[in-house]
C-alpha cells in the first residue's frame, strides 16, 4: 500500500487523509466522495516554484485548471502564488468568479470562439496563447476594432514526441495543436504577429505531452525552440521575453510509475535554457510552466461504498461500487490504472483478487481489474487513490447519475467545496415536451 501526501492509517485502523478519518467523512458526506489533500497541493506548488527562486530565474508557474477547476481550487492556487491556465470560456468564467487576478491568467485552446476571445479581452487577462492562423487573424481584428492591446504567445509543435499514451501526445508534428516549427507555419505566424499593432508577442509556447517521467523531452524541445528563436532573432530582430515549456509532469498512479520530483524537472529545464541561451547569445527569457495533474492528481482520493458482488467460477470475482465511469471515465477512455484499498480496514490481509465494476449500464465501466483486497463486504468503503486530476473535471451524468461532491481536507478539518448534485439538478435545464404526458 502506497500512501500519498498526508495519508496514513490511524489508531482506529482507518485510512486518514489531511487529519480526517475517511470513514467519518463517508458518514458525514456519503459516497461517492472526492477528497482532496490540501497540504499535498500546497507542498507541490511550492516545490515547483522553489527551484526558480533558488536560481534567480523569472518565471510563472501556471496551474493547468483543466485538471480540476472549481472556485475553491483556483482560490487555493492563488494563495500559493500560482498563475492560471484556462482553455475555455467556462474555465475563464470560473477564474473570474474566484476573483483570480486576471493579469495572471493565460488562455489556451485550439478553437477559441470569437465570444471567448472577446471575453478574454473584456476581462483584460494576462496572455492569450495563440494556436492557429484563424485565431491569430480573429484576435488581431478584435484588438484593432477595440484599439486594445493583448499579450500573446505562439504555440508551436517542436516535433518532439513524449513517451506517453497516444491520445495525449501533443508535441509531435501531426497534432491538432499549434504552428509547426519546421514547415514555415510558425515563422509566418511570427511575422504576422509582429506586424499586428495591438498584439504584443511575448514569446513561444510548446507542450510535448502528459504523464512524462523523464526530462529529455523537455530539454530537446527547449533546445529546438531556442535554436529557432536564435534564427528569428537574426532575421526579424525578435527577442523573446517568455519561453513556456508547458506541463505534462508525471505522477505515481501505480508502482510502475516512477516520476521525478518537481525540483528535478524544473532545475534541469533551467540549466538547459541557460546553457542554450548562452551558446546562442540570447538573453535569458522568463520560463513559464503549466503543471496540472502533478499539482492535484495524487492529492485526490475517491471514496465509494461496496455494493453487489458476482463470481464467475474459474474466471473472476466482480465487486460493484456506487460510482464508476460517471465520476472517473479515465479507465474507459485511456485504460488508466489505479491502486485502491478498503478505507475502513486497509491493513487487513489481502486474500481476494477482485475486479472493481462501476454501476453504469455499460460493459466498459470497469474501474480496476484484478485488485488484491481483503474479502470485501457491503459495509466496506473502497478508497481509490490519485483521482484528483481529470476525475471531477471529466465527470458526467451518464445514466442520469448525479455527480459526487468534492471535499477539501487539511489539518483535521473538512469542507465541501462542490456540493453533491441532486436529481432535481439533473432536470433543472430540461424543457417539457408538453405539460401533460401523452403516455
Amino acid at each position: 500500500m502506497y500512501l500519498h501526501g498526508t495519508a496514513l492509517v490511524n489508531d482506529k485502523g482507518h485510512l486518514e487523509i489531511g487529519g480526517c478519518d475517511t470513514v467519518e467523512l463517508v458518514e458525514k458526506y456519503g459516497t461517492p466522495l472526492y477528497v482532496y489533500d490540501v497540504e499535498l497541493i500546497r507542498n507541490r506548488a511550492r516545490a515547483f516554484k522553489k527551484m526558480f527562486e533558488k536560481h534567480g530565474v523569472k518565471s510563472q508557474v501556471a496551474y493547468a485548471s483543466k485538471a480540476f477547476s472549481s472556485i475553491a481550487m483556483l482560490q487555493l492556487a492563488h494563495e500559493e502564488g500560482l498563475s492560471l491556465d484556462v482553455v475555455s470560456g467556462g474555465e475563464l468564467y470560473t477564474a473570474v468568479a474566484a476573483k483570480f487576478p486576471v493579469e495572471k491568467i493565460h488562455f489556451h485552446g485550439n478553437n477559441k470562439s470569437e465570444e471567448e476571445l472577446e471575453m478574454a479581452l473584456d476581462y483584460k487577462i494576462g496572455c492569450i496563447v495563440v494556436d492557429n492562423f484563424h485565431e491569430l487573424h480573429m484576435l488581431h481584428h478584435l484588438c484593432q476594432e477595440r484599439k486594445q492591446n493583448m499579450n500573446i504567445l505562439l504555440r508551436v509543435t517542436p516535433g518532439i514526441e513524449a513517451h506517453t499514451h497516444d491520445y495525449i501526445l501533443t508535441g509531435q508534428e501531426d497534432s491538432k495543436f499549434g504552428f509547426d516549427l519546421e514547415n514555415g507555419q510558425a515563422e509566418t505566424a511570427l511575422a504576422v504577429s509582429m506586424d499586428c499593432e495591438y498584439l504584443n508577442l511575448l514569446g513561444i509556447h510548446c507542450h510535448i505531452g502528459s504523464q512524462i517521467f523523464e526530462t529529455v523531452g523537455f530539454l530537446l524541445a527547449a533546445r529546438k525552440v531556442l535554436e529557432k528563436l536564435s534564427y528569428w532573432n537574426g532575421e526579424y530582430g525578435f527577442v523573446p521575453q517568455v519561453l513556456n515549456l508547458g506541463g505534462g509532469f508525471g505522477i505515481r498512479y501505480t508502482e510502475e510509475d516512477i516520476p521525478l520530483s518537481p525540483e528535478q524537472y524544473v532545475e534541469e529545464m533551467i540549466f538547459e535554457v541557460r546553457k542554450e541561451t548562452d551558446r546562442l547569445s540570447l538573453p535569458m527569457p522568463e520560463i513559464w510552466i503549466e503543471p496540472g495533474r502533478s499539482l492535484v492528481g495524487d492529492a485526490g482520493t475517491t471514496l465509494y461504498s461496496i455494493g453487489s458482488k458476482k463470481t464467475v467460477p474459474n474466471v473472476r470475482k466482480y465487486v460493484a461500487i456506487d460510482g464508476g465511469m460517471s465520476d472517473n471515465i479515465r479507465p474507459a477512455l485511456y485504460d488508466a490504472k489505479y491502486e485502491a484499498v478498503l478505507a475502513n480496514r486497509p491493513l487487513d490481509q489481502q486474500d481476494e483478487v477482485v475486479s472493481i465494476a462501476g454501476k453504469c449500464c455499460e460493459s466498459g465501466d470497469m474501474l480496476i481489474w484484478d485488485l488484491s483486497l481483503p474479502e470485501p463486504g457491503t459495509n466496506d468503503i473502497l478508497a481509490v487513490f490519485c483521482t484528483g486530476a481529470y476525475g471531477y473535471s471529466m465527470a458526467n451524468n451518464y445514466n442520469r447519475i448525479p455527480r459526487p461532491p468534492v471535499v477539501f481536507v487539511e489539518n483535521g478539518n473538512s469542507r465541501v467545496v462542490i456540493k453533491r448534485e441532486t436529481y432535481e439538478d439533473l432536470v433543472r435545464l430540461d424543457i417539457p415536451f408538453s405539460e401533460k404526458s401523452t403516455i
